[in-house]
């Protein structure tokens, strides 16, 4: 990786001299943050990660709501929500949850009660909610490095690492882009080995002209406030498969057996616990993670117009990626398909100069950004692994650790005007990469 590229603007920059040796060395920096922004005289492009993602028309729809004196804990709009989403994606269940963290926790957890305990394997660039719940869980995760082209897990590497005592490969679809491969659908299915779509970032995308989160056994999806849609807060998880629905339904709220749809199951449990109040059967040591009928109107709402949403969002990205100056930035992502609420801005090689020029022009022109995309880069990086998995040899995963210390992503939304994509296309273009000149 060469020179630690977080380190360096801390240790070697300060009010725009670089101090080396301990001695004060005048320098000229080319890509000081005022000559920047005063060398393409442009004003500020004020560019927040999301904007207006609940807009007017949605809070004047929760308005009308409260005024029926509503009930507000999960009742029929939570149903309702559930089933338009199901047809949405077309998937026969949805369960809505108060996060896509929870959907991961519970995904996880009725994926254990059917297939035992044993291996997951688990991206390096995604949310921790997802390496977290497989740990959690009293999963094993196995780790792979991810493709450049997509940001997901390499599907070779997957392969390589299947074993029997794989119970599922969990995967990300990072950013809105597509991340499987069909190689690997085949063998998981060969194999009998379940998939777990993880879609929170990609919802909107397909493969082979189906959405994602319809190829695996179930699929998770989250609706904060930056993503795709929002209800605030929130998540779903959905799945064909009626037994694994019915877990996830208890495991929603306490597990309790009452929140099946399944008479039989109820009866079951019944019969089997006649010393028990019906009403109060706890299948499983669960947790209450449901959300309310406000964010299930608020989600309602958002779905009606998701679609266009998402077609506006792809233009954008293709704008974006069309006029950056593919000799500093990767600008071949796998876009075919793809349905991205963030641009990805990631640099062609490690180069700590360009790098930080990156980082002060974005700050100079107020364009928000998160460093190592969604999820803060490597997580094999994050001390909650260091406890877990000990030392580490980073250099097994160079492809997530470039994007860790080289990446960025920056918001992308519906109204978000094409000439500041072109403008802030210009202003990245412009940054110099060679190191400042020492006099």
């Amino acid at each position: 990786m060469g020179a630690n590229p977080y380190r360096s603007a801390g240790d070697r920059r300060i009010q725009g001299t670089i101090l080396m040796d301990n001695q004060s060395t005048a320098v000229i920096e080319t890509a000081d943050t005022e000559m920047i922004g005063s060398s393409l005289g442009q004003a500020a492009l004020d560019w927040p990660l999301m904007r207006n993602n609940i807009p007017v028309a949605d809070l004047e729809g929760v308005i009308e709501f409260l005024k029926t004196i509503p009930v507000l804990t999960q009742s029929n709009q939570v149903q309702a929500f559930e089933r338009e989403w199901s047809a949405w994606l077309g998937l026969k269940h949805s369960v809505f949850v108060n996060s896509g963290a929870s959907a991961n926790l519970v995904t996880l957890s009725a994926l254990k009660e059917a297939y035992g305990p044993g291996e997951v394997i688990v991206p390096t660039l995604t949310w921790v909610s997802d390496i977290a719940s497989t740990i959690q869980c009293g999963f094993k995760p196995i780790f792979v490095d991810i493709n450049p082209r997509t940001l997901g897990m390499d599907a070779q590497q997957v392969l390589d690492r299947l074993t029997g005592q794989t119970r599922a490969v969990f995967l990300t679809h990072v950013l809105g882009y597509n991340a499987l491969d069909r190689r690997l659908l085949d063998e998981l299915a060969k194999r009998r080995i379940p998939l777990v779509e993880d879609v929170c970032e990609s919802y909107g995308a397909t493969f082979e002209g189906r959405k994602l989160g319809t190829f695996g056994l179930v699929a998770n999806f989250s609706f904060y406030y930056a993503h795709h849609m929002s209800t605030i807060e929130g998540g779903m998880i959905s799945t064909n498969d009626a037994n694994l629905y019915e877990a996830i339904r208890m495991f929603r709220s306490h597990g309790m057996v009452r929140e099946s749809t399944s008479d039989d199951l109820k009866r079951q449990y019944r019969e089997q616990h006649p010393d028990l109040n019906p009403d109060f059967i706890f299948a499983f040591s669960a947790y209450n993670v449901r959300s309310t009928e406000i964010n299930a109107v608020i989600g309602r709402s958002q779905l009606r117009r998701l679609d266009q949403n998402n077609k506006i969002r792809v233009e954008n990205l293709d704008l974006f990626l069309q006029n950056l100056d593919p000799e500093k930035y990767r600008t071949d992502f796998a876009t075919e398909g793809s349905c991205n609420y963030a641009f990805t801005l990631v640099l062609k090689q490690a180069n700590p100069t360009l790098c930080e020029n990156v980082m002060n022009a974005l700050r100079q022109h107020k364009v928000e950004f998160r460093r190592g995309t969604a999820g803060g880069g490597n997580q094999l990086r994050q001390p909650y692994l260091r406890k877990v998995l000990g030392a580490i040899d980073y250099t097994e995963y160079p492809e997530v650790d470039h994007v860790h210390f080289y990446g960025f992503y920056i918001g992308n939304y519906p109204d978000l005007e094409k000439e500041k994509i072109l403008r802030l296309c210009s202003i990245l273009n412009a940054l110099p990469a060679e190191e400042p000149q020492v006099i």
